[in-house]
């Protein structure tokens, strides 16, 4: 997991602006016929330790430091802390300049603790803004990194779905079969049990090639062929040039168990669904013959969306009219398996 990025300033602005300000603080000076260099070194030296104390104090009382929740008001009691110790220190810096330089004439200590006070907020305003623009940043990194990890989460609960009604009623159809002795029983199961296997040795694969998605694709259609007999037809017109190309596991059982969710599926209407490649898209094309009072909530054919949105960055097509509908499925040439 990456690690958060912390928030810190940098010594060049840190000790580059305080020059700047006890430079700025002794020009003045220069224009003073009465200043000496002395006076130049005191202004300097008190600017320059008053906004190194100002920059070091603000940045350690931020809630980064202090673990202590942000305060979105940008004038508050640590501002007003900041500003009666900053009064303080720049009293102990004027009376220990004058011990120190034994000097008489100062400027009045009014005009260090106004010059103080500015600095003061100069800082704090310009560190807080540093420290939201790192929030701000920290946040969208966080909120990328939690859609990524719900992305994910969602990607393996999709490769993972194999609807629990198809082997509820796979297994009716079994024991149909079973009490009537029907002679095909025994390949029923073996299908039955050559499809979950695929499901087991699929299942942590992104994507399979197209070749093996057809080997489970005829599985899944001998079950169907089972319990509908010559009510569901499929006709696979797939161009095999295109069976080297990649697609998520399932995803033409999902597709066709889709298809049989919602329309009429029966010996006098038979379902008939069409498999074939267009440019660079797999079809999936059936006759509309709607159930009655079926209501299309669009969650399978999302799911499979993400899917694809997840893996090859692409999106599914489809195409409806009132007679055909169509959902083409982008196929990939250049994948890797996790």
């Amino acid at each position: 997991m990456e690690k958060t990025k912390r928030f810190q300033v940098s010594l060049k602005v840190i000790w580059g602006s305080s020059i700047a300000l006890a430079v700025m603080a002794s020009i003045p000076k220069l224009f003073d016929a009465d200043s000496t260099p002395g006076d130049l070194i005191i202004n300097s030296s008190i600017t320059l330790l008053f906004s190194l104390f100002i920059w070091y104090y603000n940045i350690y009382s931020l809630p980064k430091f202090s673990a202590n929740h942000a305060n979105k008001s940008l004038f508050n009691w640590k501002l007003l802390l900041s500003v009666i110790l900053g009064i303080v220190l720049m009293v102990i810096l004027v009376i220990a300049h004058q011990e120190l330089f034994q000097v008489s004439k100062m400027d009045a200590p009014i005009m260090f603790e106004l010059r103080g006070v500015l600095i003061n907020l100069i800082v704090y305003m310009f560190l807080h803004l540093l420290f939201q623009n790192y929030q701000t940043q920290q946040m969208g990194v966080e909120l990328e990194r939690t859609k990524a990890v719900n992305l994910g989460a969602q990607y393996e609960l999709l490769k993972q779905q194999v609807n629990p009604h198809f082997l509820f009623n796979s297994l009716n159809t079994l024991k149909s079969m079973v009490d009537i002795q029907d002679p095909q029983s025994s390949d029923f199961i073996l299908k039955l049990s050559d499809f979950y296997r695929f499901t087991l040795e699929s299942r942590k694969m992104d994507l399979i090639p197209l070749s093996e998605e057809i080997q489970i694709l005829d599985s899944y259609v001998y079950l169907l062929k089972a319990r509908f007999e010559d009510g569901f037809v499929l006709e696979n017109e797939i161009d095999p040039k295109q069976y080297d190309s990649a697609i998520p596991p399932f995803t033409l059982q999902l597709l066709i168990e889709n298809c049989i969710k919602h329309n009429v599926v029966s010996l006098d209407k038979p379902l008939k669904i069409k498999l074939y490649t267009e440019n660079e898209f797999l079809v999936v094309e059936n006759k509309i013959q709607l159930k009655r009072g079926a209501v299309s909530t669009g969650v399978g054919l999302d799911n499979i969306n993400q899917r694809f949105m997840h893996l090859i960055h692409k999106e599914i097509e489809i195409d409806k009219d009132e007679t055909t509908f169509k959902v083409k499925i982008p196929l990939n040439y250049d994948y890797h398996n996790n």
